[in-house]
């Protein structure tokens, strides 16, 4: 639908609460980012020149942008029309924004724990610009004594040329977009690849021996069915990854869908509602445990628990440093959080200029700390009191009693000695049910 299409006056006569309106509801970090601050960012700086908390492992996380195509889905800072000279461009500006960091007190001298290549699509990038980046990034920044380096990818990116060289650069974790694997729901939606792409990428990974290959999946496309959703868990089954990770289809205000439904004057999106979504996560989830899968956070599965780790998250969520790189990234050192530029041109700039591209920051006070790391590690199903009560001198069955009071009422969860937990139904809705430990200033706060 075309943008410059006049709006319909006309909206829905009643919209239920399980109706999936616009908006972020999956909680990534806290307080939200609405609240973080451009005049913060003389704190950030200022937090660069102090040395490292002792025994803090350090994660760098690189943020690249480029996708063949934009999902009507997708909400992330992506660019579609970028030429080889651009990218470039912006490998270098990467490069030169982790050198001038690995200078400052707060990361000179520390090894990276673990490595996490996040887009838009960082398989679109070529052998020779993969080489480039990550032999860069290893001379100012080691990852020989990294636990885990992950590498998000778009199945039709992938040739068997390209993981071989993800492989010989040190990946440890592919992980799949597939979303779906039925070509009409792929396409209507907008992703760039097809079902075939998604065989055969996954079988050459298969081969060449990555120690983890995760999928993704979407629950609630465009046009997504029941059957065809349980196709989609029969396949992932059969094709046997290592860990399946499976979200549930919202729709930010940033979105091609959101545009289509402002134009429309609509209210409801056209995809399935909270209640069935749930729903299809929670077959799911209980088709991979009788396959022998695990259940390990509100989002994945893993075949083997000892053997599939999940560093990245577990070691944010438990307060670890992240070094955010690139155009619009975030990350946090030393508890303070910061935000890149948001934009392609500025971010090359600042680096131009010898500049880091901050664009805006936050330090948490002990107790959003507190909040951030409970509610991040509950996604996990359960934590332990006594975690918190040491790393914060604050017992949380005391600080949360009445969202905990709430959340057991609601019949999603409970305490058993030490243990704080929810239980299935309440894991399936976990990113609802957070914001009851949110201080009131950030509950109806718009998350992104």
């Amino acid at each position: 639908m075309s943008e410059t299409t006049a709006p319909v006056t006309q909206t829905p006569a009643v919209v239920t609460p399980t109706d999936t309106t616009v908006g972020n509801y999956f909680v990534s970090n806290y307080p939200p980012f609405s609240f973080w601050k451009q005049e913060e960012t003389a704190v950030v700086q200022k937090t660069l020149e102090n040395a490292p908390k002792p025994n803090t492992p350090l994660g760098v996380y690189l943020h690249i942008p480029f996708c063949r195509k934009r999902c009507h889905f997708c909400y992330f800072r992506v660019y579609t029309d970028k030429d080889s000279t651009a990218i470039k461009a912006y490998i270098d500006a990467a490069l030169k924004e982790l050198d001038i960091y690995s200078q400052k007190p707060v990361i000179k001298g520390r090894k990276a724990s673990f490595v996490y290549f996040g887009g838009g699509t960082p398989s679109y990038l070529s052998v020779d610009q993969l080489k480039q980046l990550t032999d860069g990034m290893k001379q100012r920044i080691p990852w020989d004594e990294a636990e885990e380096v992950t590498f998000e990818c778009e199945p039709g990116t992938l040739t068997e040329h390209k993981l071989k060289a993800l492989r010989e650069i040190g990946v440890t974790r592919l992980s799949l977009g597939i979303e779906n694997f039925d070509d009409h729901i792929l396409e209507i939606n907008g992703r760039a690849h097809r079902s075939k792409e998604v065989f055969r990428s996954f079988n050459y990974a298969r081969e060449l021996g990555f120690p983890q290959i995760n999928v993704d999946l979407i629950s609630g496309m465009v046009e997504e069915t029941e059957s065809n959703w349980k196709i989609n868990i029969q396949k992932t089954i059969e094709l046997s990854p290592d860990s399946v990770t499976i979200y549930q289809m919202e729709i930010p205000y940033n979105t091609t869908i959101y545009k289509e439904m402002k134009a429309a004057g609509k209210l409801v999106a056209p995809v399935a509602d909270w209640e069935t979504k749930r729903g299809w996560v929670k077959y799911a989830f209980e088709e991979l445990e009788k396959a022998g899968y695990s259940i390990s956070s509100a989002y994945t599965a893993v075949k083997n628990k000892e053997k599939t780790k999940f560093i990245y998250r577990d070691k944010l969520w438990a307060g670890a440093d992240l070094l955010g790189l690139g155009v619009a990234s975030f990350g946090h050192l030393q508890g303070t959080h910061f935000q890149n530029l948001h934009d392609f041109e500025p971010y090359l700039l600042a680096l131009t200029e010898n500049k880091l591209p901050i664009y805006r920051g936050l330090t948490p006070s002990n107790d959003e700390r507190l909040i951030r790391e409970f509610v991040l590690q509950l996604k996990l199903g359960q934590v332990s009191a006594e975690y918190f009560t040491k790393k914060f001198g604050i017992n949380p069955l005391e600080r949360f009693a009445t969202p905990l009071r709430t959340i057991h009422d609601w019949g999603f969860g409970g305490v058993d000695g030490d243990r704080i937990f929810l239980n299935r139904d309440g894991l399936l809705q976990v990113d609802r049910l957070l914001h009851e430990f949110f201080l009131p200033e950030h509950r109806n706060a718009r998350y992104a």
